[in-house]
């Protein structure tokens, strides 16, 4: 490991200790200032593998995903609530602190579906989707007007924050629905959509992903695109990686890794 490496390490290790001993992870300043340098850190353009880092920051690489993945879920929790609480919420749906790199990653996101899909898609499934789901939101507002969005989380408290916000949008509320189930349930409903995304949170572990990747290579229509977040480089503190060997069943179409603020890498890849 050289020394830009090793700083980084010592860095993320750091910041796991302080994020570790919090008494909890709901937003306030301090959390939210850890996560930030987390963030700062981890998409500096320092190169590196995490699969070749010793045993120990393996295992805190591990704990720091699902330390970051709860935290996440409570942030977008706390501003889908805020944002709900304004007259027509979708107004002030910027009001979300990451929101410009929603907008970057749907933006970048169309551009490499619209590229393998042979016209625009009539009905997507979004599985993960959560209290604030922003890519839907996005992509429904700027990019795929006529499409109409299936969402799909585990959570019925989620889906319901998530509904409060469309629901008295003319527009949205009637191309975008909410469904509460764990997608390993869900079969013959999956053969409807032209296109699913899987949620960057959905299958924290490897086996859980493959897993979810597994059913969905079952179920999906011939043909249909899946489009996955993982993670590259440093960013994979901060999210499970998905390796594109790792999609059985699919064809991988492209791989896209950014240098910038936005920390998905994007894959898509469509169904035998």
């Amino acid at each position: 490991m050289d020394y830009q490496q090793e700083i980084l390490v010592g860095k993320v290790c750091e910041l796991y200790d302080e994020i570790s001993s919090l008494e909890n992870l709901n937003p306030s300043k301090h959390v939210n200032t850890l996560f930030t340098q987390l963030v700062l850190t981890c998409t500096s353009p320092c190169p590196i593998d995490v699969t070749k880092l010793c045993k120990r920051v393996l295992e805190i690489r591990s704990k720091l995903i699902k330390l970051c993945g709860k935290a996440e879920g409570l942030l977008e929790s706390h501003f889908s609530t805020f944002i709900a609480s304004h007259d027509n919420p979708l107004n002030h749906i910027s009001l979300f602190p990451y929101y410009s790199n929603y907008l970057k990653l749907g933006h970048l996101e169309f551009d490499m579906l619209i590229k393998h899909c042979n016209q625009v898609p009539t009905k997507v499934a979004f599985v993960g989707s959560g209290p604030l789901p922003l890519t839907s939101i996005v992509l429904a507002s700027y990019h795929l007007r006529t499409t109409c969005f299936h969402n799909y989380d585990i959570d019925p408290s989620a889906n319901s924050k998530a509904l409060n916000l469309v629901s008295s949008d003319p527009d949205l509320s009637k191309r975008m629905f909410f469904h509460t189930a764990d997608v390993m349930e869900v079969s013959n409903g999956l053969k409807e959509y032209e296109v699913v995304f899987l949620a960057a949170l959905v299958g924290m572990e490897k086996e859980e992903k493959a897993q979810a990747i597994d059913h969905l290579a079952k179920h999906m229509a011939p043909g249909a695109i899946l489009l996955l977040r993982s993670a590259h480089g440093a960013r994979a503190f901060l999210y499970p990686v998905i390796d594109p060997c790792d999609l059985q069943g699919f064809d991988v179409l492209s791989v896209f890794h950014p240098t910038d603020e936005v920390i998905n890498s994007v894959i898509i890849a469509r169904k035998y």
